[in-house]
């Protein structure tokens, strides 16, 4: 039996990256989360074969209630609400890994050597991946309206992960394990993991979640080895690799070092700059539809104000209108866009648009001097050009879409606030850019009428 499983493992690693490798295009990405998905299940079964396995219905019974709160959560989430859910889920894979290492030291069976040492690493980099995981959830629900920021952070932070490493250190090497030290272990490594969380804002948990999500593959890959289970080592890698390259690439976007993220994070409040001279114009939905539809090229930037308001479906009907009256429409889109990687396109898939209509930063940035308008939607720090030019700002070098330079920005937003990071957007003041006011959802459906108006 032993090698049936083997065997299994071996084929469930190979559906495992051929699944991520389909995830890299939106056109077979559904594909390949269905096939990972079903290596996944694979696995599970598999592995309940295992010599000696016993507690079958205690496993039977949490796998019904997990995959049934799943299911529901799945079929029922909003998009808007995703990147919460991929937290949280995330958080319960490194809750997971850090529980199998409980486990182990319960049964008293770990006494030094690599498998102690790397089941003490699993336990530590789970739990705070599980404990951080749960502050950005709160953060990304509204639970917690601010970023929380202790005296003497960093220095905090520091010394609780040398705590931590030291209390680690000593269960590696004893004998016989106290269990008191081993229950403080756990406690104070997911306190590192809200205490290193807390203070960071909503502008860059995107980067903080896709980094957990590599803490808790390495988690997952080191418990693996603990068990000597290869599906969890090759699926613990393969997660902490994907992870660790998202986030690296998400930071590159943000010209923000992962280290400036943890340790100079943006709360979210106004901070730094220089001021903005000028005032904003507001612009009515007949000239906004008139500015489009007499043009020859839109560039659409869609941001999280879109997502908030399901305006997906309006903003694709208005773009299939304007097409229809000759004018080319594509749409731009930031890599941190929204609040968690590809946000945007998965909203712009799901209304309907074609692949080849959607562009990122690099493909675009040069066609917005040639365009006549850039409809701005609910996105705010990825087309401040105080970016490019204010070295005094938190965003400065931060590569963003280059709407300030089409002949026409409008831009429809809810209200006059500042964007996700509290910083003031120059783009807003300039000569060239009016603002619509409104809700995506209603503003666009506004300028759809007029649009049906002009036809003929």
């Amino acid at each position: 039996m032993k090698w049936f499983i083997d065997i299994s493992y071996v084929a469930v690693a190979v559906v495992f990256v051929l699944g991520l490798k389909a995830m890299s295009s939106p056109a077979t990405a559904r594909k390949g989360i269905v096939w990972a998905g079903w290596a996944m299940i694979a696995a599970t079964l598999v592995t309940l074969f295992w010599p000696g396995m016993q507690n079958f219905a205690l496993m039977i019974v949490a796998m019904v209630i997990g995959g049934s709160v799943a299911w529901w959560s799945g079929k029922n989430v909003a998009m808007t609400d995703m990147p919460q859910m991929v937290a949280i889920y995330n958080g319960m894979g490194g809750g997971a890994a850090a529980a199998i290492a409980a486990v182990e030291f319960a049964r008293g069976e770990m006494h030094g050597g690599m498998v102690a040492l790397l089941a003490v690493l699993g336990a530590l980099i789970g739990s705070v991946a599980f404990s951080g995981s749960c502050v950005a959830y709160a953060k990304l629900q509204g639970i917690m309206k601010k970023a929380y920021r202790f005296p003497m952070q960093n220095q905090l932070n520091v010394g609780l992960a040398a705590v931590v490493g030291i209390l680690g250190l000593a269960i590696v090497t004893a004998t016989d394990p106290d269990g008191w030290a081993i229950v403080l272990f756990f406690v104070l490594s997911l306190a590192l993991g809200v205490i290193v969380t807390s203070p960071i804002g909503g502008a860059d948990m995107p980067v903080v979640i896709s980094l957990l999500n590599a803490f808790t593959g390495l988690a997952v890959g080191f418990e693996g080895y603990v068990l000597g289970n290869p599906a969890l080592v090759v699926a613990g890698i393969v997660v902490g690799a994907s992870g660790t390259l998202l986030t690296q690439l998400m930071a590159k976007a943000m010209n923000r070092p992962i280290t400036n993220v943890l340790f100079t994070p943006m709360t979210g409040e106004a901070q730094g700059g220089e001021a903005i001279e000028g005032s904003m114009r507001e612009m009515g939905a007949l000239d906004a539809a008139a500015t489009m539809r007499y043009a020859n090229k839109v560039i659409i930037v869609p941001g999280y104000g879109m997502a908030v308001a399901g305006a997906q479906h309006k903003v694709w009907e208005m773009s299939q209108l304007l097409e229809e009256a000759g004018v080319e429409v594509v749409f731009a889109i930031h890599p941190v866009a929204g609040r968690m990687p590809g946000h945007m396109n998965v909203l712009l898939a799901e209304a309907g648009v074609p692949y080849d209509k959607i562009f990122d930063l690099e493909e675009i940035n040069a066609e917005f001097s040639l365009s006549d308008v850039a409809l701005v939607i609910g996105a705010n720090d990825v087309v401040n050009p105080t970016a490019r030019t204010d070295k005094s700002s938190p965003i400065y070098g931060m590569p963003i879409l280059n709407a300030d330079q089409a002949q026409n920005v409008i831009v429809i937003k809810r209200g006059k606030g500042t964007g996700y990071s509290g910083i003031e957007n120059a783009l807003f003041y300039k000569e060239n850019c009016s603002m619509l006011y409104g809700s995506a959802q209603q503003a666009v459906g506004e300028i759809i009428s007029h649009v049906k108006s002009m036809e003929g």
